[in-house]
């Protein structure tokens, strides 16, 4: 059921909203010029890696040195609704289309945090990976990393197709509201670096 729902409603979510699309991808040309998205490889599941898109809201400023600037930084004013409406997450239609996401699953982090993680953190990676979760509508970067993990692993234990409908339902109205949300999604608390005495994992597939 569940992934008769996501390719179902990704699929006719990006025929509705193709004009949205186009919008946006033109407006970020105007501001930010090309790419227009941005891709990066992430770990979904069972540590699976996989290619995942987004609409590009960074510039490519550089300091003195020539090293980018901080995130923060890079995000120009004209374009911070984008990332405030989530927008910029609607090129991930096409990831859960192809299976590599659902609608609803712990967020996509960072390759390099995967040798930082116990194997009890581990465990966030035993569903697909989601445009939205449960740690997501409990204060989105509101919270730390270990409540965050934590509720990840509460959601891989504990998921079922009626906590999804329920997930989505209160996406929808803290986007709408701008709970809990931040500029700078994952980046805006900052790097994880393991907690507890995090150990590595071997687990990256390629």
């Amino acid at each position: 059921m569940k992934r008769t729902f996501d390719f179902t409603v990704s699929l006719l979510a990006i025929l509705v909203l193709l004009p949205v699309y186009l919008l946006v991808a033109l407006f970020i040309y105007t501001k930010l010029g090309r790419p227009i998205f941005f891709n990066q490889v992430r770990p979904g599941y069972k540590g699976e890696l996989f290619k995942i898109y987004k609409f590009r809201t960074m510039s490519n400023e550089t300091d003195a040195e020539g090293k980018l600037l901080p995130d923060a930084e890079r995000i120009p004013k004209s374009v911070e609704w984008i990332r405030r409406l989530s927008l910029d997450e609607f090129p991930q239609f096409f990831n859960i289309l192809r299976g590599q996401m659902s609608f609803v699953g712990p967020r996509p982090l960072l390759v390099s945090y995967l040798n930082h993680y116990t194997k009890e953190q581990m465990t966030r990676h035993d569903v697909l990976p989601g445009l939205t979760g449960w740690a997501q509508i409990h204060g989105r970067n509101a919270t730390t990393w270990q409540e965050r993990l934590e509720q990840d692993q509460w959601y891989a234990a504990n998921h079922t197709f009626r906590l999804d409908l329920y997930i989505l339902f209160k996406t929808v109205k803290i986007v709408v509201l701008s709970e809990g949300n931040s500029t700078d999604h994952q980046t805006g608390m900052g790097e994880f670096k393991g907690l507890d005495g995090g150990v590595p994992h071997d687990v990256v597939k390629r």
